[in-house]
């Protein structure tokens, strides 16, 4: 018996995050009732209905996309604007794990397995997510120690981090900041360095964990490989 969030995540139809938010709101059916709370432990082959759809079991699939700028990182979007989702021919359903915003690129993840994605977002596993940033003015020393030891934002402070400089471009008046972050709070990178007072002009982010993006030009993707996979859940687990 599992928790029934857990079971809709494995299904593939989202992760466990959101299938407790369908399950608050009342959309959640199993054999035909109505669950509304959370808690309920149930059989892995129980019927569960979300809006009146039956959710079947598909195998696992894990992609990888290099994201390009100027799409969101959901499912759908109210606003109709390209999703992540247009650009993947799957018929089995995915959900990204996590987000990156509308205007960063790089490596977004994308899977239908709700057991790998809850380990990869759960800030306690530490997992490395390495960004690369464009900056306005240049970072000086006492700011890369603030980034570093974790910075106040709306309200909390950040983890420790690792920061390098990679270049400046003192005409221009710009820098290129590699951050290296393991939570991922709502426009962390950009508000941490708003923090220290640095606009972010480009976002990227390269890697998570020891995935990168070799090989993938902006809009593509490809399967992880069973190795990967397997490499992934020992890497998070023992992290």
């Amino acid at each position: 018996m599992e928790r029934l969030q857990k079971v809709i995540a494995n299904r593939g139809y989202c992760s466990r995050r959101k299938a407790e938010e369908y399950i608050k709101e009342g959309k959640v059916f199993v054999n035909g009732n109505r669950v509304s709370e959370l808690g309920l432990k149930v059989d892995e082959n129980v019927e569960i209905r979300i809006d009146g759809k039956v959710l079947e079991k598909d195998e696992k699939v894990y992609i990888l996309l290099n994201k390009p700028r100027g799409v969101v990182s959901t499912v759908k979007d109210e606003k109709m604007r390209k999703t992540v989702l247009d650009l993947i021919d799957t018929s089995v359903r995915v959900y990204p794990v996590g987000r990156l915003d509308y205007d960063t690129t790089g490596l977004l993840l994308l899977t239908n397995d709700g057991d790998l994605t809850n380990l990869l977002i759960h800030p306690k596993n530490r997992i490395d997510k390495v960004y690369v940033a464009k900056i306005a003015g240049i970072l000086k020393g006492e700011e890369i120690r603030l980034l570093k030891q974790g910075v106040f934002i709306d309200g909390k402070k950040t983890s420790s981090s690792k920061v390098r400089v990679k270049s400046v471009d003192y005409k221009n008046g710009t820098s290129v900041v590699e951050i290296i972050i393991h939570e991922g709070k709502n426009h962390q990178v950009k508000k941490m360095f708003e923090s220290v007072g640095h606009s972010v002009l480009k976002l990227k982010r390269e890697k998570v964990a020891f995935l990168n993006l070799k090989g993938l030009h902006s809009g593509e993707y490809r399967y992880l490989n069973p190795k990967e996979v397997k490499k992934l859940y020992a890497f998070v687990k023992n992290n």
